[in-house]
């Protein structure tokens, strides 16, 4: 029996891989309803405000792309040092940067990654442990300034990160771990039912983007996709349970960040 219902549960997922079915075609979503478009990101909640240099220069080692795509791969050691604040601001603009926002009374963000329709339905949160000049705990980045939040110190931050995160160890202890989360209603406005599959299709490319920045300045990354739904929510606060709510958001991707030698 419970094979069967595992059967049933794989056809189920397998189904968001696909294109729409016949006649979902006729589905208005709620940009063409007239409904109100959602906010562009997140609103700020922070108690400290962290701006950040968009002055790349000094902190790439390596521009040369064809020795990135060579070179890149998953790295889950990391040296003692210190990735230095401009280098987290590399890492952050690289995954998530604001470029320009555009439109009038219907509005998006060009990003340095592509998303479908421009609707990038991502927040970025930081566990940082080791990064010059900024203490221990949780951060949230604000793309659209190019600012980080700080949220909140976590108690034995360690520990509870790498629990949540299937108890990895190296996530845990990385000098920053990057969490990503998905705030669905913001492609769901325009795509309704398509929505979801081109939110994970996006959140690859985010991904992508920071191993090849890693690269770029020294740093090894390593991509996480096991985690406890429930457990790494809680950590920023989020509800894990069911929600319709335009403002449902909820924890899809992660990975620990870190120099190496």
């Amino acid at each position: 029996m419970n094979r069967e219902i595992n059967k049933l549960k794989i056809m189920e997922r397998r189904e968001m891989m696909k294109a729409y079915d016949e006649g979902e075609e006729d589905i208005i979503g709620d940009q063409s309803a007239g409904l109100e478009q959602p906010p562009l990101e997140k609103p700020s909640i922070g108690t400290e405000f962290i701006p950040l240099t968009k002055d790349f220069e000094n902190v790439i080692k390596n521009n040369d792309f064809l020795n990135l795509l060579n070179t890149r791969s998953s790295k889950r050691k990391y040296s003692n040092k210190s990735i230095t604040k401009d280098e987290l601001a590399f890492l952050l603009w690289a995954t998530q940067g604001v470029k320009n926002v555009i439109g009038n009374q219907r509005k998006a963000t060009i990003r340095t990654v592509p998303s479908a329709g421009a609707r990038h339905p991502f927040e970025t949160y930081l566990f940082i442990n080791n990064v010059e000049g900024l203490e221990p705990g949780l951060y949230h980045y604000l793309a659209i300034d190019h600012k980080l939040e700080f949220l909140k110190t976590i108690d034995h931050q360690k520990e509870q990160v790498s629990e949540a995160y299937g108890e990895q160890t190296f996530f845990g202890n990385a000098p920053v771990g990057f969490v990503w989360t998905a705030v669905p209603y913001r492609s769901e406005w325009r795509y309704s039912l398509d929505a979801q599959k081109y939110a994970l299709l996006d959140a690859g490319h985010v991904c992508q983007n920071l191993y090849l920045s890693c690269e770029a300045i020294g740093c090894g990354a390593c991509a996480i996709g096991a985690y406890e739904q429930k457990l790494a929510d809680g950590l920023l606060g989020l509800d894990s349970k069911p929600n319709y709510e335009k403002e449902n958001e909820f924890v899809i991707y992660a990975a620990a960040v870190g120099k190496i030698d």
